[in-house]
């Protein structure tokens, strides 16, 4: 068996190099015909002649030595033309980033496995712009003809898109006349992220703490001062005080919750959660609160498990948020309610999962602002209730990062309801977790 296939490898190898001797030679042997053709036509060469001489010239091309790469196809031949089988290639391959290699004109000529990867549309023969379609790349292409390096921002669309420094380089291959460029895309997701979360997070926090740290010293200066000798007033200023100093630990708490939730803002969860326990569990912690704020939780949840792709510790952030909001800005209304729920039957397969209280409700003008930083309804309320106005937009970040939603419902005097809708786990994922 093994010496059937190797005769028929070089059965192979020798039909190939035929045809590559054919096709290379296929400028002189049509020229040949032609010629011959033309003597026939005039009458100088009669049609056994025509064929005879042809033939000569045929067998000359199969016998005469041409510079044909051995085993090499014509396909595989127009390429090495375009961009040759080197040791560059290897290069390329071996990068750590994404790359792309291009010609003059902004043809993709080579890509390594990870740019395949990152960018699939991406394909050898295509222009780059076809993949990439933003004035600065168009512009990067120009400088690398003149041969000039260029650096661009690059990125990627949707909320939660990667971040990219993109390097034009200009780059000449030895072996072949034409002028390249080697694309490279460093991920900058986190780095980018970092500078603006550190510069968020400088900014939030001077600006909230502001207020505590004022009353702070204005409690010390008076304990120092006019309090100095009066216990009474040294007590109930010490309270005070370590109100305030707990409000600055729930603010720098949510906001380096949100600072974490950002850096990971493009990296999907994988594990699979049952949220119907999640929720089960997160309504039997508030029990306590519930019964401090005269509440009662009412749970409408299925028996059997409820399997979501999702971060535990996260979904539990989430729904702790939204019942605790309920209980504590809808406590007028005695009760609230959590209800888990199928999507009805559309694209994919998805839960709701409510929680509404039957409160002041919340006026239709700050709906759609419930979920930036800060923003409050009622300031003195939120404080009192030791809000820090970060509740709701951490809650966004964290569905947002697990492709789910969030729905709020509400008219004033009849309570308000808030739904996260996020997608059911995958069959097979569902499968294994089991």
């Amino acid at each position: 068996m093994a010496d059937r296939r190797t005769t028929g490898g070089r059965e192979e190898d020798l039909v190939g190099q035929i045809l590559d001797r054919i096709t290379f030679a296929r400028a002189p042997l049509a020229a040949s015909a032609l010629v011959l053709a033309l003597g026939w036509l005039l009458g100088l060469a009669s049609g056994g002649f025509v064929l005879a001489g042809w033939m000569v010239v045929l067998l000359a091309t199969l016998v005469v030595p041409v510079p044909v790469p051995s085993g090499a196809s014509q396909a595989a031949a127009e390429r090495a033309a375009v961009w040759p089988e080197t040791p560059m290639k290897a290069v390329v391959d071996a990068l750590h980033d994404p790359a792309i290699v291009l010609d003059r004109t902004g043809v993709v000529r080579y890509l390594n496995q990870k740019a395949a990867s990152a960018f699939p549309s991406t394909r050898i023969g295509n222009l780059l712009a076809l993949t990439f379609r933003t004035p600065e790349f168009t512009d990067a292409i120009k400088a690398i003809v003149a041969g000039r390096p260029s650096a661009v921002q690059f990125q990627e669309g949707g909320q939660g898109g990667r971040t990219f420094a993109v390097m034009f380089t200009p780059l000449r291959e030895p072996s072949s006349a034409g002028q390249f460029a080697l694309v490279t895309f460093d991920d900058a997701t986190d780095r980018f992220a970092v500078a603006r979360i550190r510069s968020d997070f400088v900014a939030n926090a001077s600006h909230e703490l502001r207020t505590p740290l004022a009353s702070l010293t204005g409690f010390i200066e008076t304990l120092l001062g006019p309090a100095r000798n009066d216990p009474a007033a040294a007590e109930r200023f010490l309270r005070i005080m370590l109100e305030q100093a707990n409000r600055m630990r729930r603010l720098l708490d949510d906001l380096l919750s949100l600072s974490r939730l950002e850096m990971r803002a493009h990296r999907r969860p994988t594990e699979i959660v049952d949220v119907a326990g999640t929720v089960r569990h997160v309504a039997d912690t508030l029990v306590p609160v519930a019964e401090r704020f005269g509440v009662e939780i009412g749970i409408d949840l299925p028996p059997e498990k409820v399997l979501v792709t999702g971060d535990p510790d996260e979904l539990v952030q989430v729904f702790q948020n939204l019942m605790e909001n309920a209980i504590k800005y809808g406590a007028a209304g005695g009760r609230v309610d959590v209800r888990l729920a199928a999507v009805p039957a559309g694209a994919g397969k998805r839960v709701r999962i409510s929680v509404r209280d039957y409160g002041p409700g919340i006026p239709p003008e700050h709906l759609p602002r419930l979920t930036e930083r800060f923003y409050r309804v009622d300031v003195g309320a939120s404080r009192e209730r030791q809000g820090t106005g970060l509740g709701l937009a951490i809650v966004k970040h964290i569905l947002a990062r697990h492709q789910a939603q969030l729905l709020i419902e509400s008219e004033p005097g009849s309570g308000a309801e808030f739904t996260v809708e996020m997608p059911v786990a995958p069959a097979s994922s569902a499968d294994r977790a089991a």
